[in-house]
Order: C-alpha cells, then structure tokens, then sequence
C-alpha cells in the first residue's frame, strides 16, 4: 500500500528545514548596473565539506503526476542548488532525516523564477521538471570522494497535484 503526498506551494517558511527558496521577493538589497538592475544579495548558503563549487547544466525528462516516489538521496558533502533556465515550475521533494534515513516526504511546487538550494545531507528526490525543455543551473560540490547516498522506499509514495 503507498501513501499519498499531497503538493504544497514552495514558501520560503515552510522550506527552511531543507533549504533556501531562491526568488527575488520583496526589494532588491542594492540597485547596480547603472540604476537597471536590482541584486537580490546572498539569498542561499553554498555549503561544502571539501572540494569547490561548480556550475553544472542539467537536462531532465519532464515528468507526469501523479509521481510514483520510490527514492530519494543526499549529498553528505555540500549543498546542491537548482536554477531553473525557464519560468516553468518543477517539482521539489523532500523528506526529514529520521536517524540515518528518510521520514515522511513533503512535496512542493515552484512557482515562476524560484529555484532551491538544498542544504548539506538533505534528503531530496531526483530532478523533477513539469515541462519542458527541463533545463537547469546547478551549483553543487566539485570534490573527490563520495557525495551520494540513495534511499529506497518500502513501499512507494503518490504524489498528487
């Protein structure tokens, strides 16, 4: 039997256990580029045990909902974020650690020009764009070692729109 996981709207209050919600909210923190551009200043921790950070392009099949969950990952060593190079939402999943392994998954839904930034060891699911062209920034830990574990469900779980 799975469980059904109901998608909430990505909020910066509701993600914060998990990571930083990137957006341009409110007023920039300073003006630039001759008065036409606003900056929006630090808005996410780049976290890294070791190694540096790297810009890597992601490409991903767009998925379908309901979504079958049957797993999800960390990255023990440094913080991954995900910038989104269209205004298309996607969809962010991700689960409390309990002990070593993954709770119960919350799943949230982008809006227009949001990305995240998962912090160090946050259990999250895989790249999961809506549409396409499902292209992707992503800025993550360049090192030696391991920086991967995956977690498979016992029983999967629905995610519904």
């Amino acid at each position: 039997m799975s469980v059904r996981i109901a998608i909430e709207p990505l909020e910066a209050a509701e993600f914060a256990p998990f990571g930083d919600v990137l957006e341009t909210t409110g007023a920039p923190d300073k003006i630039i580029n001759q008065g036409l551009c606003g900056r929006f200043h630090d808005r996410a921790t780049v976290d890294f045990a070791d190694g540096r950070a790297g810009i890597s392009l992601f490409k991903a099949e767009p998925r379908a909902l309901p979504l079958v969950l049957d797993m999800v990952e960390r990255h023990p060593e440094g913080s991954q974020a995900f910038l989104p190079m269209s205004f298309d939402p996607f969809l962010v999943i991700v689960a409390p650690d309990e002990g070593g392994k993954p709770g119960r998954p919350r799943a949230f839904l982008t809006q227009a020009g949001q990305g995240v930034n998962y912090h160090r060891g946050v259990w999250h699911g895989v790249l999961t764009p809506l549409h396409a062209p499902g292209l992707f920034a992503v800025v993550d830990r360049i090192g030696g070692g391991p920086n991967l574990e995956e977690h498979f469900f016992d029983a999967p779980y629905h995610i519904e729109g």
